[in-house]
């Protein structure tokens, strides 16, 4: 019988700027209770798509300067996600750390592969060939992508093998990374570094 165990204690976070409000409950070992509403309906869509297939809980309310432009309430949001997942992982006492997966939507492959390791870093290759998705700029996702894991302070990289459909080419992405975060943070036995912590 395992001695590891999923702690299911909820992350909370508040961020209150000149450009941005948001408050953000996470619980990574949830029942996929999702409410979600980010004044941006397609980023609603992925940030849905990343929690559903993770497992979590997410209730998250961000309000913004939309009337700017996307780029506030975006980086905001992954600043908030990533540091109530870095809150969550180190409460665990043991997890897998290392998370990948390869993931089809139609005629699109995506590949995402994760270290929870406490070291921050973001490869994004995604090379969309519209502006604007949902209206949002294409450009935004990789700057989520890494704002989000500079703070959950792990190593995440994201690589289109190939697509043929910029909706699916993002959708795929934040599913991917759902299901290799899922396999990264499932408790495990044993040290997670020869250094002796992450």
């Amino acid at each position: 019988m395992s001695d590891t165990k999923k702690q299911s204690s909820v992350v909370s976070i508040v961020r209150q700027t000149k450009e941005t409000a948001i408050r953000l409950e996470l619980n990574v070992y949830g029942q996929q209770k999702l409410k979600i509403n980010t004044g941006l309906p397609f980023f609603d869509h992925m940030l849905t798509q990343l929690a559903l297939h993770a497992g979590w809980d997410l209730n998250l309310e961000a309000n913004g300067d939309l009337e700017v432009d996307d780029h506030h309430l975006i980086e905001d949001v992954a600043i908030c996600l990533g540091q109530a997942l870095q809150q969550a992982w180190r409460e665990q006492e043991s997890i897998t750390r290392y998370g990948q997966r390869l993931l089809p939507m139609d005629a699109s492959l995506i590949m995402v592969a994760v270290d929870v390791c406490g070291r921050g870093y973001g490869i994004t290759d995604l090379p969309f060939t519209r502006e604007m998705i949902g209206n949002i700029a294409t450009e935004m996702w990789k700057h989520f992508f890494y704002t989000f894991a500079i703070n959950a302070q792990i190593s995440l990289h994201i690589k289109a093998e190939y697509f043929d459909n910029n909706h699916h080419l993002i959708e795929a992405s934040f599913k991917g990374l759902a299901f290799a975060l899922r396999e990264a943070l499932t408790p495990k036995q044993g040290a997670n570094s020869s250094k002796g912590s992450l």
